[in-house]
């Protein structure tokens, strides 16, 4: 007979009890702090405990679509590399590497590039062991050393080639809800069975002066403008850029996205911490003021579809095609069709590039059609 789940009861790996026995004994917390306790968990979040990727896990990134996706941007890298003086080292960092196919996929296609596949020094910051596993066995044989970090903290120093695709969008926001009083943090706590449930602070917030009317909700990703202020500052002391793909939008507005994914569904956020993807769009105009904010150079967003169109996607599709059988070369239409859909809801619309570089690098290729991230 299959084990059945008693009532109130939960999957191995969810974190409702732990969750629950914080709320009780500290109070509620933020969503921030709820998002990071689900996804990074010591032993039981999300990413730590368990492989969410490709078609048996509970999403699909561009890099596992095509092999196309990682050899573009290790191109453009490579051409990225001239134009920052070609440095004999270059330290390249990808930010939450996934299985590592982007990285297997850009190694394979900087070998045209000798000069540039030679400087190469690679590290890999990564926070699940398990992952970890899988991007080592994928890169066993990329002929170039490999290292992996928990933080960006122990990349060593010197110029540095970052490469995040869907990394930004995972960090952890505090949630303001705008009320007669003021604007107050939408906080996790428990309802009247016990259970997880939104609620709001006590407090009204100072330091929010955003006119907005009553029931808005503004979504502040601090986290994310870290991390960017982080990245961004180095790139400036030491030369480098960050090339960054995620899903989101263009100026800083109202609204929620926080969004929960399992097995390629949407979830309630508070069913099952722990098992399920959260998520949230991310703010490129917010990530481009931090990168100005410490004095970089910011290119884009621009669209992935007009980023990988302008820099030889297609191209690339026929070569491949060239060479592949009739079930291949129908594959690879589709994914070229995938990754550069830009339908309201295709990924070529829905997600978007974004550069940061020292001042005075110039224009870049894909970013001819680039919108101001700052205003």
């Amino acid at each position: 007979m299959d084990d059945v789940l008693e009532p109130g009861a939960h999957e191995p790996g969810d974190l409702s009890a732990e969750i629950r026995d914080i709320i009780v004994h500290d109070g509620p917390i933020s969503v921030e702090r709820y998002m990071a306790l689900a996804l990074t968990h010591p032993t039981k979040g999300y990413y730590t405990a368990r492989d969410p990727f490709g078609a048996a896990g509970d999403f699909t990134t561009s890099p596992e679509i095509s092999q196309m996706f990682g050899e573009m941007v290790g191109l453009w890298a490579a051409d990225f590399w001239e134009r920052i003086g070609a440095p004999a080292q270059v330290r390249l960092v990808e930010l939450g590497p996934g299985r590592g196919a982007l990285m297997s996929d850009f190694l394979r296609a900087s070998r045209v590039a000798p000069g540039f596949f030679a400087a190469l020094d690679v590290h890999l910051v990564e926070a699940s062991p398990k992952l970890a596993e899988r991007q080592s066995e994928a890169l066993a044989a990329c002929g170039r050393p490999v290292s992996w970090h928990r933080t960006i903290d122990d990349i060593p120093p010197g110029p540095a080639i970052f490469i995040a695709n869907e990394f930004f969008d995972a960090l952890p926001v505090r949630h303001f809800i705008k009320t007669h009083e003021g604007w107050r943090e939408k906080l996790v706590g428990l309802d009247d069975d016990g259970q997880l449930a939104f609620g709001l602070g006590p407090e009204v917030e100072p330091f929010l002066k955003a006119e907005a009317e009553e029931g808005a909700i503004l979504e502040i990703n601090v986290a994310a403008q870290r991390v960017m202020s982080q990245v961004a500052s180095r790139i400036v002391e030491q030369n480098g850029g960050l090339l960054a793909f995620d899903y989101g939008y263009l100026q800083t507005g109202f609204g929620e996205t926080l969004q929960a994914i399992r097995a390629h569904q949407f979830v309630d956020p508070l069913a099952e911490p722990g098992l399920a993807d959260l998520t949230t769009h991310v703010d490129f105009s917010a990530l481009s003021r931090a990168a100005h904010s410490v004095h970089a150079e910011v290119h884009g967003p621009v669209t992935q579809g007009d980023f990988l169109l302008d820099i030889g996607m297609v191209e690339r599709a026929e070569a491949l095609r060239a060479r592949a059988s009739s079930e291949q070369k129908t594959q690879i239409d589709a994914a070229l069709g995938r990754l550069t859909d830009m339908s309201e809801t295709g990924m070529g619309a829905m997600f978007k590039v974004l550069a940061v570089t020292r001042r005075g690098v110039g224009g870049l290729p894909g970013f001819e059609r680039a919108h101001d991230g700052a205003d």
